[in-house]
């Protein structure tokens, strides 16, 4: 893992890297590279290489005024996963929502994605919630921090 880079995006590249890891794994979501940028601005986003090959990405939705609230999303392709980037993602994104002043810890997944899942769950996320966005087929599950 000493190889491991994780850096806020800040330049176009990086920020289609970022795209790319978001559209691949969730794919019923596509984002724009605009709409990229966009979140950029409202929430912390990261992305993850192994060297120079890109692995993840994360996105940390930080407390509101009216909420001590923050959601953790990493994201790690299929290949890389099972090699600690999750853990590295997850921990940065769990440091800084606490620097943040959060109290509540969410994250979101799309059911489809099982591994993501499992991962919440050995972290200590609990189900609190499975809806569908309109025009949407498959459930997200939004999950809590027991």
């Amino acid at each position: 893992m000493s190889d491991i880079r994780i850096k806020q995006p800040d330049a176009d590249t990086e920020f289609e890297d970022w795209q790319y890891v978001h559209n691949v794994i969730i794919p019923t979501h596509v984002l724009s590279l605009d709409e990229v940028r966009e979140r950029a601005q409202r929430h912390h986003l990261e992305i993850a290489y192994l060297g120079d090959v890109l692995v993840g990405c994360s996105t940390l939705r930080p407390p509101t005024d009216d909420t001590s609230t923050a959601t953790v999303i990493p994201r790690v392709l299929a290949d890389h996963r099972g090699q600690g980037f999750g853990e590295e993602l997850y921990a940065r994104g769990l440091k800084r929502a606490r620097e943040l002043g959060a109290e509540v810890i969410e994250t979101v997944v799309l059911s489809s994605n099982e591994d993501g899942l499992r991962f919440a769950q050995k972290h200590g996320f609990v189900e609190t919630e499975r809806y569908l966005l309109p025009g949407d087929t498959i459930p997200w599950i939004d999950l809590r921090l027991s």
